[in-house]
């Protein structure tokens, strides 16, 4: 099980003990889900309703003219019958989605989704620097800490970026993905998934374990840039989606990133004192010193790919 944090207790007798069960989330699993998070329950109701009819809207019809079903069908017709198989599309994933920026064209249907969405960015952002801080806390770093690191320069601002996905039934799940294996190249991910359809699944000591769909939960996962500044005492985890042939799920993750300009390494005062042991224990002298925009030319190539490796690549640039 994915541990259930309410994180309306940093507020109170109990904060010690939250501050305790999120460190151990970081540090244990690399996911962690919230609860009492300060995000009203009737906003999210309407992200629910208002992503749902765009996907009926404006993207079911194009879904069932795109390159995966396209894909699939070829395969299993190759293969003579719903029955055969002879391979697997692995460079393939059953996934409609479409990426909210500031800056970007929203979708136009339903009318009230861009006021909903916009709602909802602004109250994630605000949620994604809250854990932020309570990370500098349990790493001992001082406040604004990691959200300093992802502005880069003086003017600079972290990226916010929002994807909203759907994964439709799915008439042959064996056969292909719902989102392939990876981690994230960024910062701190929050997702608003899907409470009745699941799928989300995280990679824990070679077993893959069901991120178990919660109502009006939020799911934080940390990103590559999170593992180098706490230089390996958080690691990202590896995390996918499967294809179903029932429901179509939903799922909006958010993804507070640095600046393509910041320059990301392991917090210096995690670097003191640091013995031998702990640093071969935590990958200290591994992580190498870089822009974040370096890392992400890396990234979108090797995305499914182990993510050693692009620390090595991006410490050659």
């Amino acid at each position: 099980m994915i541990p259930v944090i309410d994180f309306s207790k940093l507020d109170g007798e109990e904060r010690l003990t939250t501050l305790a069960q999120i460190s151990n989330g970081c540090e244990e699993r690399g996911f962690f889900q919230l609860i009492n998070h300060g995000i009203p329950a009737e906003l999210l109701e309407q992200v629910k309703k208002v992503c749902s009819e765009c996907f009926k809207l404006e993207r079911e019809e194009g879904f069932k003219d795109s390159d995966p079903v396209h894909l699939l069908n070829e395969l299993v017709d190759h293969d003579n019958g719903p029955k055969g198989r002879s391979q697997h599309l692995d460079n393939v994933d059953w996934e409609d989605v479409f990426v909210l920026q500031d800056d970007t064209k929203w979708p136009s249907q339903p009318p009230e989704f861009k006021e909903t969405m916009k709602e909802y960015r602004a109250e994630l952002k605000k949620l994604a620097e809250k854990v932020m801080e309570v990370m500098d806390e349990n790493l001992g770093l001082e406040k604004g800490y990691i959200k300093e690191a992802f502005c880069g320069s003086e003017d600079g601002q972290p990226f916010f970026g929002t994807k909203v996905s759907h994964y439709p039934p799915c008439p042959r799940p064996d056969l292909v993905h719902g989102l392939r294996a990876h981690t994230d190249a960024g910062g701190v991910i929050l997702l608003f998934q899907d409470d009745q359809v699941g799928g989300l699944q995280v990679l824990k000591d070679g077993q893959w374990i069901d991120v178990q769909p919660l109502a009006n939960a939020i799911v934080i996962n940390t990103g590559d840039q999170i593992e180098v500044l706490s230089n390996g005492l958080y690691k990202s985890a590896w995390h996918r989606v499967l294809a179903t042939q029932n429901g179509n799920r939903r799922s909006i993750a958010s993804f507070y990133n640095p600046s393509l300009s910041a320059t990301i390494a392991p917090a210096k005062k995690l670097l003191e004192g640091q013995t031998m042991k702990e640093e071969e224990e935590h990958g200290g002298a591994g992580y190498p010193e870089f822009m974040f925009g370096d890392y992400m030319t890396v990234y979108t190539k090797q995305k499914f790919l182990p993510k050693e490796p692009r620390f090595q690549a991006v410490r050659a640039m």
